[in-house]
């Protein structure tokens, strides 16, 4: 009995540990079709100005959701996020099939798949569609910029987005006034882990004091396995070819073993029960996971 309790107690953290690995695997191996179809997101992965970019975005991104939610209209939000997720799915879906199938027959199935996915996901936005969605847009996002971004530009952007997490979730909190004005919206940017199998997300109210399931969001699981991705891309280490996942180095095996740590870390600290900025902790994690990695290997971090 005491067993069952502790494996019920940690099931929905080894859950959320599961697709944070299912992402990072997926981006890896989603890196090099990505490429070959040259789907990035800056043409210049050295350029240190990529991250400014983003920064900006990011920055924008949340003061328009914020703004929207105080004006309560959030069918703007749920508008910009569907097409948002249409648009990465048609990536994702290429990428993969572009590896098995003729560009005719990929340019009729991937339009197909990302539209009725997206659909099933505007009808019935039950936490495990959503979490099936926020998996495929998760690693596709953090692949597209992985393969985007040379590893300082990567290692900056990490370091920056800890830095605004700390800062949006301590500080101002309007990270969590962010979460909490979108999460009703019943969108894959949280991935959604229930407490039982029974849980239904689409009858959650969201007023009750203790929540029935755990929410992670979808940036703590792109966020570090842009690394992973990059030092895949950009590392001089030597890349070694598994069956299925593709080519991986010994940094970038280093920079998933960090994220993990950070990861145990950061779930010691929501057992607790408070609100808790995860980038600080898994972008901490994947950087020196990295290092370690790029040690290994003979490799130089930069």
């Amino acid at each position: 009995m005491v067993n069952g309790l502790k494996i019920s107690k940690y099931a929905p953290f080894l859950g959320m540990a599961f697709m944070l690995l299912i992402v990072q695997l997926i981006a890896i191996s989603l890196s090099k079709p990505l490429d070959d179809n040259d789907f990035k997101a800056f043409q210049d992965p050295e350029a240190a100005s990529n991250v400014v970019y983003w920064i900006a975005i990011i920055l924008v991104f949340t003061a328009f959701i914020l703004l929207v939610v105080k004006l309560n209209k959030k069918w703007l939000i749920r508008a910009f996020i569907m097409i948002s997720i249409a648009w990465t799915l048609m990536f994702v879906f290429y990428a993969a099939f572009s590896m098995f199938l003729s560009p005719v027959m990929n340019s009729v199935l991937t339009p197909v798949l990302s539209i009725s996915l997206t659909l099933i996901l505007y009808k019935f936005p039950e936490w495990y569609v959503i979490d099936l969605v926020g998996v495929l847009i998760g690693a596709g996002a953090a692949s597209i910029f992985g393969i985007s971004l040379a590893i300082i530009p990567a290692l900056l952007l990490l370091i920056l987005l800890a830095v605004y997490d700390y800062i949006a979730v301590y500080r101002t909190k309007h990270m969590i006034a962010l979460a909490e004005g979108v999460m009703e919206l019943r969108l894959p940017i949280l991935l959604v882990v229930p407490k039982r199998w029974s849980y239904s997300f689409i009858n959650e109210t969201f007023d009750k004091e203790e929540r029935e399931a755990f929410f992670m969001g979808l940036g703590d699981a792109v966020m570090p396995t842009i690394l992973v991705v990059s030092a895949i891309t950009f590392s001089s280490a030597v890349n070694y070819t598994i069956p299925v996942l593709g080519a991986i180095n010994l940094p970038a095996i280093g920079a998933i073993i960090g994220t993990f740590a950070g990861f145990s870390v950061l779930m010691g600290f929501v057992m607790k029960g408070n609100p808790q900025a995860g980038l600080p902790f898994l972008n901490g994690g994947v950087i020196l996971g990295y290092a370690a990695g790029s040690m290994l290997a003979g490799a130089p971090l930069f």
